[in-house]
């Protein structure tokens, strides 16, 4: 099932910034138009994928006819003038991204010493789940 939401776009000196206005001003960024348009559909499916597991309220996207680029670039930043914009409606399968782009084992070779390795089997220990255990606690103490 697509997900729809307006995107506005703002031309930069680096490239684009991308804000949705719908979603708290949920913003990405890239270096050329087709980068931003890429980031734009990962943020969105990001955003979505993780309010859904949270159970946070998602709002309906607005029309894309009612966005107001000026109101939202005053929003963003209330000195900088518009300068080059446009809104665009930027569309993803959240449930099909995120079981491509998320969701994704990667394969990894590793060496241990062969002690550890015969040790382990005696006690069929599932190597993959041992790793990413160890490898979450890893992350989750930082």
């Amino acid at each position: 099932m697509l997900t729809v939401y307006p995107a506005c776009f703002f031309k930069e000196e680096s490239g684009y910034s991308v804000i949705f206005p719908d979603l708290n001003h949920l913003a990405t960024c890239g270096e050329t138009l087709d980068e931003a348009m890429r980031m734009a559909v990962d943020c969105l499916a990001g955003y979505i994928r993780w309010c859904r597991r949270d159970g946070d309220i998602i709002p309906d996207p607005s029309p894309m006819d009612q966005i107001d680029l000026e109101a939202v670039a005053k929003d963003v930043d209330p000195d900088s003038p518009v300068g080059e914009a446009f809104v665009n409606m930027v569309s993803v399968d959240v449930d099909a991204y995120a079981k491509e782009h998320f969701d994704k084992s990667v394969r990894k070779t590793l060496t241990i010493p062969a002690w550890l390795n015969t040790a382990a089997l005696e006690m069929n220990l599932n190597f993959s789940q041992v790793l990413q255990e160890a490898l979450l606690a890893k992350v989750q103490a930082r």
